[in-house]
């Protein structure tokens, strides 16, 4: 090697460099950790969700420090055993924290598989495994929406699809904006529900439309938004000589679990000839079910879904579709840039296959793969039983919370988030004056912190409209029991009848 070493500005050439059999042996070891550490422990209750560090103290616990050495094998270990070790387990069965959690094998294995790949799904010349997948995989859940044809993409969260769905309404509106800007429009107003999720603000900011644009509609006591109301705020774009281009309705709001009415806000949609976009990131999955698809009865009319299958199907972060009934190219027309490097024309196989340039992005992870393993492992039979189950769970801990003195529970669930109060024996014959609400919004977030702290679960809590702190529990792993949700009801009186 020394002999022959073509060296080009003092580097040796000959050769690789990597330690090919010391990176082996570390995937190996760390291998091992995850599956002890991870997968084996996934489902033990015994284990704790969480392991509470203070910010400064989880600094030091870690060793967060780059060094101008690397270090040593083992020390690399003891490294990957500390993040999981205080890291929050999403897949422990009283997890019920986020609109995420649980852990599906077949997607983790299908992970697996992508990571050690490494591909990015932009052309079928380098991705041709992962672009037929998603094909496949888009081409169910157009089938589950109703379309006889469609278009989509998957994209890195459900607030990007919601951008993607204003930006293509705006582009059906006014194609010349692609090449003018935004000189070229009109004062263009948007609308969607006070229970919308954020990122519609964030798309009308990100998008140049501006916040000021984006007309909310008020919704009625369980969170749905109110056709009449909806028609109200066109009228009054209308008399402001704005131009209405976009109506976003939600399938499954964040908080409450809300569904709009899809039909009558489509009604409303066609009567204005609007974009019809619903939101159904939380919701979607739901048309997995024969018992629960009426929750978005009329979203065949919408012109474009977003739908989340690593929410409520566990498809893993991130799994994220924007779905189009337009089959026509709109997807790429509003989003190309035809770069000549990666979509030439003249290559060997059908380029029809180079879907990249739908996308906003150019490098893209192979999302829809892990859900395409998850769906061909379990069926739709199995997703179908895995979202009946949970919500049925979430009837019982509602039927629960009712029967038990100190709960409270603020709305029926309608999908699979539960709200409800726990009254503390001290406040329950208390005044329910400006006093009492002061001191009561301290109950959940009190509990909260003892339950972190504790390791023992892990609830999330927030004020909402004229209620203030209250508990906001969401059912999905198929991991949960009853025995669970009993659990949570006793551990939150355990943690809270002192206060």
């Amino acid at each position: 090697m020394k002999r022959n070493a073509v060296l080009v500005d003092g580097v040796v050439l000959n050769g690789p460099i990597i330690d090919s059999s010391s990176g082996e042996k570390f995937v190996e070891d760390v291998y091992r950790i995850l599956m002890n550490e991870l997968v084996y422990k996934a489902s033990d209750i015994n284990q704790k969700v969480c392991e509470w560090q203070e910010p400064e103290q989880l600094k030091k616990l870690l060793d967060l420090n780059i060094k101008d050495n690397g270090e040593p094998h083992e020390k690399l270990l003891q490294l990957c055993k500390n993040v999981i070790k205080y890291s929050v387990k999403t897949s422990h069965p009283r997890f019920f924290n986020q609109l995420y959690a649980g852990m599906d094998h077949y997607s983790l294995a299908a992970r697996f598989i992508t990571e050690a790949l490494n591909p990015s799904v932009y052309t079928y010349e380098v991705s041709p495994v992962f672009i037929l997948t998603e094909e496949a995989i888009l081409k169910k859940m157009i089938e589950f929406l109703g379309w006889k044809e469609g278009d989509g993409i998957f994209s890195p969260g459900g607030s990007v699809s919601n951008m993607y769905a204003v930006n293509l309404a705006r582009y059906k509106y006014c194609p010349d904006i692609k090449q003018k800007g935004l000189s070229s429009a009109p004062r263009l107003v948007m609308f969607t529900s006070e229970e919308c999720h954020y990122s519609m603000k964030k798309a009308a900011a990100f998008l140049g439309i501006g916040t000021e644009n984006v007309y909310f509609v008020k919704t009625d006591d369980r969170g749905k938004m109110i056709p009449e109301e909806l028609e109200n705020q066109i009228q009054r774009a209308k008399k402001e000589a704005a131009v209405p281009f976009l109506v976003s309705a939600t399938s499954g709001t964040t908080v409450l679990g809300a569904f709009d009415p899809l039909d009558d806000i489509a009604n409303i949609c066609e009567k204005h000839k609007l974009w019809f976009h619903v939101d159904a990131s939380w919701g979607g999955s739901a048309l997995m079910s024969q018992k629960y698809r009426k929750c978005l009865h009329g979203i065949h009319r919408a012109d474009s879904v977003a739908w989340n299958p690593h929410k409520m199907l566990m498809a893993g972060i991130q799994c994220c579709a924007l779905l189009v009934r337009d089959n026509s190219g709109l997807l790429k027309r509003c989003h190309s840039a035809e770069a000549t490097y990666l979509f030439q024309q003249d290559k060997f196989y059908d380029v029809q296959y180079d879907t990249g340039d739908k996308s906003i992005q150019c490098s893209r992870r192979a999302d829809a793969f892990k859900f395409w393993m998850m769906w061909k492992a379990l069926g739709t039979t199995g997703l179908e039983e895995r979202i009946n189950r949970a919500l049925a769970l979430t009837r019982y801990l509602a039927s629960e919370i009712k029967k038990r003195d100190g709960f409270e529970l603020l709305w029926e669930p309608e999908y699979a988030n539960t709200c409800f109060w726990y009254i503390p024996p001290s406040f329950r014959n208390m005044e329910k004056g400006p006093e009492y609400w002061r001191k009561f919004s301290n109950v959940a977030p009190t509990i909260k912190e003892r339950m972190m702290k504790k390791g023992s679960m892990m609830v999330g809590y927030q004020p909402h409209r004229d209620k203030v702190n209250f508990f906001r529990h969401i059912v999905i792993s198929p991991q949960v029991s009853r025995e669970d949700m009993d659990f949570v009801l006793d551990e939150i009186e355990r943690l809270g009848r002192d206060l």
